[in-house]
């Protein structure tokens, strides 16, 4: 008699793991339809101000649906996810890249004209990264928290290409130190941790000659962002840096004047999004209006533009 072996069942590896939490997280909820920023919702929260379908929460690590909760801030019902919206802004000089400064000087959100939302409120818009007061160029507006953090991760190595004009001519080897990493103070230029002064290796960076004269312009491509970095990096070696215009995000290119902005396509959405995951990207071969310097304006001659009228 032969006797027939069954096969074993497979363990069930779905009852073995613990079911994953439902819904989001509350403060990510609030942040995304548009309240406020996750850190100031995680307040909001342990003020005791959310309540979700009638009943007080206060702990960070509640989760909810917002497509089927009823969750309220202060009384009033949010009423889900506020629509994704991404910028290209051109910073001017003369702006700080915050949403309001102590100090009364001009931010970028002055640029941007009121967005409406999906019910018809205004949208929270947040700078991506930042450009000093005195730079000027491309800056990235979104209320899209995730797409803004990882672009911002230097781990990523989305590249940005500047503009940058120095004060002197700095010899090739101090442009070739530069291009495989330099030593930098950490933090503000003015800034002393512990007693010492803490120091940083910048990561390669691509530099090359744009414009020669005894202040030259270089375009410069770097994938982080520290505080102030173009100028420590050609302080380092010796020269002042007189002006800084970011031209590239990623695959972007700038292409409006400054102080305007546009809505980005749904493609260069994707695009950014691509580069966020550390994916290569690349721009376009010809570079818009906004990306080129200028050409340079040639002294007038002693005595050009003057007509003399003939002599009778």
């Amino acid at each position: 008699m032969t006797k027939t072996v069954g096969k074993k069942s497979a363990p069930v590896k779905a009852a073995a793991k613990e079911a994953a939490p439902a819904g989001e997280r509350l403060q990510k909820i609030l942040a995304q339809a548009g309240l406020a920023s996750r850190r100031k919702a995680e307040e909001i929260i342990l003020d005791g101000r959310v309540q979700v379908n009638g009943t007080v929460v206060t702990e960070l690590g509640t989760r909810a649906d917002a497509t089927k909760d009823h969750i309220r801030v202060d009384g009033k019902l949010i009423k889900g996810p506020e629509q994704q919206k991404y910028y290209m802004v051109n910073k001017p000089r003369g702006y700080v890249t915050t949403l309001d400064d102590p100090q009364h000087r001009p931010t970028v959100m002055q640029l941007m004209t009121p967005k409406s939302g999906p019910h018809e409120t205004q949208v929270r818009l947040y700078p991506v990264g930042r450009l000093d007061y005195l730079s000027e160029g491309l800056l990235l507006m979104t209320n899209d928290g995730d797409l803004a953090n990882a672009l911002s991760k230097a781990s990523t190595g989305v590249e940005k290409t500047y503009l940058v004009k120095t004060s002197g001519v700095p010899p090739d080897s101090a442009l070739d130190q530069i291009r495989r990493g330099i030593m930098i103070d950490r933090g503000r230029l003015d800034e002393v941790r512990a007693g010492r002064r803490d120091r940083i290796l910048t990561a390669p960076a691509k530099v090359e000659l744009v414009r020669r004269g005894d202040n030259p312009w270089y375009e410069v491509t770097l994938t982080e962002g520290r505080n102030r970095q173009l100028r420590k990096m050609f302080e380092e070696v010796g020269h002042h840096v007189e002006k800084i215009r970011r031209i590239g995000y990623g695959a972007l290119r700038l292409d409006v004047a400054p102080g305007e902005f546009r809505e980005l396509k749904p493609g260069e959405v994707m695009a950014l999004d691509r580069a966020s995951k550390g994916k290569k990207v690349e721009p376009k071969r010809n570079l818009p209006e906004f990306s080129k310097l200028k050409a340079p304006v040639k002294p007038k001659r002693p005595g050009a533009g003057k007509s003399y009228a003939a002599k009778s």
